[in-house]
């Protein structure tokens, strides 16, 4: 999944020794220094999925869960696991008004990601996050660290590395990861009815959409000297194929890649998504778009073919299903393009 630069921060070797001896005393006392923080949890046997190609095995469900970026942190409130979560960090979005009085509820460890000193402090015995960059050193340290301390890790698949990322990523990866969080928490029956709202709710949204096959959408991500597009295989083309359009640079390898605003008039697509994000914002795109000397008379500009997609609805997780409901809605309310 694409990723924002975060701040450099040191790294897991460097946090003190005492920090490490206190973490582990805690674990093994079952973390019950704190009385306010819930720890109950079903009693189920051991359970093992495999993640990005490694097993992670829970011997009973997680109780003190720390959450790294508003994909994760979601899936766990869909599935009601607020009372397991100790701690939270990373939205690139306003949370889900439906989730909003859980999250309210759970600790905040940083806006961006934690120190490493501060997430020691919250006793984890589960970290659960979407993006590779969490477990970097510019996030929380390596998976294999916490295994070391007891801790479990969770990484959604579209965040594996590339040897182990789903190509192209699908509505039924995610699906897969909501279940391997269920199983891990013990909840597979709140799985089941979460993915089956959901596939309901893309099947309303396919069966609105006229002529997908014949509509090329391009999907701007970001950059104007070098747009930075959806390519064929991350969120963004999983987004497309669910809906049944033509991705027009589904010939680009990865999840987004850079391309050149000569090759997107060359290709001419009916339709522009624009991706809305704090850090660059669809308004600007569509400005740049229509004051561009080069850009301006292509029929999806000139025509206001636009849609407008949050980019917290290309993350991997429970809002995936709201982008391609924006889109089948943004598709049926366009104009005609102009000329056809």
């Amino acid at each position: 999944m694409r990723e924002r630069a975060t701040r450099p921060r040191t790294s897991w070797r460097a946090v003190a020794p005492l920090s490490i001896v206190v973490i582990c005393a805690v674990l093994a006392a079952g973390c019950a220094a704190d009385p306010d923080t819930p720890v109950a949890a079903p009693s189920t046997g051991p359970v093992t999925v495999t993640n990005c190609g490694v097993p992670v095995r829970v011997a009973e469900p997680p109780s003190r869960v720390v959450t790294l970026n508003q994909a994760a942190t979601e899936i766990m409130l869909a599935l009601g696991l607020q009372d397991r979560m100790v701690g939270t960090a990373y939205l690139d979005d306003t949370i889900l008004p439906e989730y909003a009085a859980a999250y309210a509820k759970i600790p905040v460890l940083a806006k961006e990601y934690p120190a490493k000193e501060k997430l020691i402090e919250a006793t984890p015995d589960f970290v659960y996050a979407s993006f590779a960059s969490a477990f970097s050193d510019e996030g929380v340290g390596d998976r294999g660290a916490f295994t070391g301390l007891g801790v479990g890790t969770y990484l959604s698949p579209a965040g594996c590395p590339t040897e182990t990322r789903p190509s192209p990523l699908t509505i039924d990866h995610v699906f897969g990861e909501i279940r391997d969080i269920a199983a891990i928490f013990g909840v597979p029956d709140r799985a089941t009815a979460l993915i089956d709202g959901q596939k309901a709710r893309i099947t309303a949204a396919v069966s609105s959409v006229r002529d997908a096959k014949e509509t090329s959408v391009l999907w701007w991500d970001a950059g104007t000297d070098a747009p930075s597009v959806g390519a064929c295989c991350g969120g963004p083309g999983m987004v497309l194929a669910a809906i049944g359009v033509t991705n027009t640079f589904a010939d680009i390898t990865g999840s987004w890649g850079d391309t050149s605003w000569e090759k997107v008039i060359e290709r001419d697509p009916d339709v522009i998504v624009l991706v809305d994000a704090e850090w660059d914002r669809a308004e600007a795109k569509r400005t740049f778009l229509t004051g561009h000397a080069a850009l301006r008379d292509l029929p999806a500009v000139a025509g206001q073919r636009f849609v407008v997609i949050p980019f917290s609805e290309t993350a991997a997780g429970v809002r995936n299903v709201l982008g391609v409901e924006r889109l089948a809605k943004g598709l049926t309310a366009l104009p005609a393009r102009v000329g056809s």
